[in-house]
C-alpha cells in the first residue's frame, strides 16, 4: 500500500509539471491540434463526446456497481465524488474566469476556430460553464478511477483509456486547452482517491447498505 501511495504521489507531481509545461505552450497546442484535424478523428471524437456525458458515465457506473452484491458499499462513494465533481469544477471556473480557446483573441488572429460541433454539444450550457479551467469531463471521468480500481481492477484500465480519450476531445474541439484537461483529470483523481479514503476508514458505504438489508 506504500509503495502504491509513492507511486500516486509521482504520477500526481509528473501530471502537475506537465500541466505547467502545457499552460506554457497551450496557444501553440491548440494550433498544432487544429492541423491534425480529419473527418475520421472528428467522428471519433464525437462518438467519445456523447459517450462522455456525465449523465450517461453516471448511471453506467452505477449500473456497474450495481451488479455485484459485494461491490454495492462503492456506490456511495461514486455518488458523493460525482457531486463534489460538479460543485468543485463549478467553483474553480467562477473563481479563476479562463476563457475558453475559442474565445482568446490571440488564437483568433492566428485563425484558430473550434468546430462547429464543439458549439452544439455546449450550446445547452454555454451560459453557466462559460469558463474554461478546469474541464469538467475530464474531472469526473478520472474522479471514479480510485473508486473503480477497489473492485474493478482490469476494468480499470479500459476506463483510463476512455478517460484518455474524453480529455482529449476536449481540446481537439476546442473548447479547453491541454492545461484545463490535465488540470481537470489531477483534481478528478484526488477527489476520488480522498472519496476511497473516506469510505475505507468510516465505512458510511458499507453501513449504508446493511441498513438495507443488502449483502455484502
Amino acid at each position: 500500500m506504500k509503495k502504491r501511495n509513492q507511486i500516486i504521489i509521482v504520477s500526481l507531481l509528473i501530471g502537475i509539471v506537465l500541466m505547467l509545461i502545457a499552460f506554457l505552450f497551450d496557444p501553440d497546442i491548440m494550433m498544432a491540434l487544429q492541423k491534425i484535424r480529419n473527418i475520421q478523428l472528428d467522428y471519433l471524437f464525437i462518438s467519445i463526446t456523447f459517450a462522455s456525458n456525465a449523465f450517461i458515465m453516471f448511471f453506467f457506473l452505477m449500473a456497474l456497481f450495481l451488479w455485484r452484491e459485494h461491490k454495492r458499499r462503492w456506490i456511495f462513494p461514486l455518488v458523493l465524488s460525482s457531486a463534489v465533481s460538479f460543485i468543485a469544477s463549478f467553483f474553480i471556473k467562477i473563481i479563476v474566469r479562463r476563457p475558453r480557446p475559442f474565445t482568446s483573441e490571440i488564437l483568433i488572429k492566428k485563425g484558430f476556430e473550434a468546430l462547429v460541433v464543439a458549439f452544439y454539444f455546449m450550446k445547452s450550457n454555454y451560459n453557466t460553464w462559460n469558463f474554461s479551467f478546469p474541464s469538467f469531463q475530464a474531472l469526473f471521468v478520472f474522479a471514479a478511477l480510485p473508486i473503480l480500481d477497489k473492485e474493478f481492477k482490469a476494468f480499470k484500465y479500459v476506463w483510463f483509456l476512455f478517460a484518455c480519450l474524453v480529455a482529449f476531445s476536449r481540446t481537439y474541439f476546442g473548447v479547453h486547452y491541454l492545461s484545463d484537461v490535465i488540470a481537470g483529470a489531477i483534481i478528478g483523481y484526488i477527489i476520488g482517491y480522498i472519496m476511497v479514503y473516506v469510505e475505507e476508514r468510516y465505512r458510511i458505504g458499507k453501513r449504508m447498505m446493511k441498513k438495507l438489508h443488502v449483502k455484502e
